[in-house]
């Protein structure tokens, strides 16, 4: 997205964004734009919803509790989605919450929590996962908004891959693969729908590495010589993917 108004407070909000058009603000966005942001009338923001670019709009009728944008300009067409599933294995908290930012700036297009043998965190909170995302986006000035899918255990992701993700190559983060660089194996995979799979701390379990590398349509990557904290390997593997495939190149 190009940097124009980049100083304006960013909202994703839900509603169609078209020219003329009046969005009435939620009570939160209405609080953090009148008391937090201290905007008031005849002030500019910048919308988005993940679907109709990057909107201009000035503030109408603020009070403590409402307010009313009229979008005048877009400043920002929607880019061309991107495709590509991220699969991790749920962390602690506070790391969670870096972990799906980071994805999201990264340009992930789905987030897929994925239970695993050593997994940390064997529920999420999505609601929470979800508020991440958005913030991640609004600061970033990102206008794809990844989803947040529902927990899926790794047996089940496997099994029924091909269904669900048809001809889409699954490249999973191996720390237990002898160190070698990810290039080589990642290049023939230019211009094909893939999916990353980062697993927990202490990684995948014999069994599970067994089970991952035993079908097609997995690929095993290292990251390198050194053991990576899992926040730290998507960051790695993310980087990696989308400069060597992804939109980076």
């Amino acid at each position: 997205m190009p940097r124009t108004h980049a100083k304006l407070p960013r909202l994703f909000v839900a509603d169609d964004l078209f020219d003329g058009a009046t969005l009435s603000l939620g009570k939160d966005h209405a609080n953090y734009v009148g008391n937090v942001l201290r905007k008031r009338e005849g002030g500019e923001l910048v919308l988005f919803n993940g679907r109709q670019g990057a909107w201009l709009a000035r503030l109408e009728n603020v009070t403590r509790k409402s307010a009313a944008a009229v979008l005048f300009e877009q400043i920002a067409a929607q880019p061309e989605p991107t495709d590509l599933w991220y699969g991790f294995a749920p962390l602690k908290s506070a790391r969670l919450d870096y972990m799906v930012q980071k994805a999201t700036e990264m340009g992930a297009s789905a987030l897929q929590p994925v239970i695993t043998e050593f997994t940390q965190a064997a529920r999420i909170n999505l609601d929470r996962a979800r508020a991440n995302v958005v913030e991640a986006a609004e600061q970033c000035e990102v206008l794809q908004v990844p989803d947040v899918l529902e927990s899926i255990k790794l047996p089940a992701l496997l099994e029924g891959w091909e269904t669900v993700h048809a001809d889409r190559h699954l490249v999973f983060a191996d720390e237990a693969a002898p160190s070698a660089s990810p290039v080589e194996v990642l290049a023939p995979l230019a211009g094909n729908r893939v999916g990353l799979l980062v697993g927990p701390e202490g990684g995948f379990s014999p069994r599970e590495r067994d089970m991952l590398l035993a079908k097609p349509f997995v690929i095993p990557i290292s990251l390198g010589p050194r053991i990576l904290r899992a926040d730290t390997a998507a960051v790695a593997a993310l980087a990696v993917m989308q400069s060597i495939i992804g939109d980076w190149r």
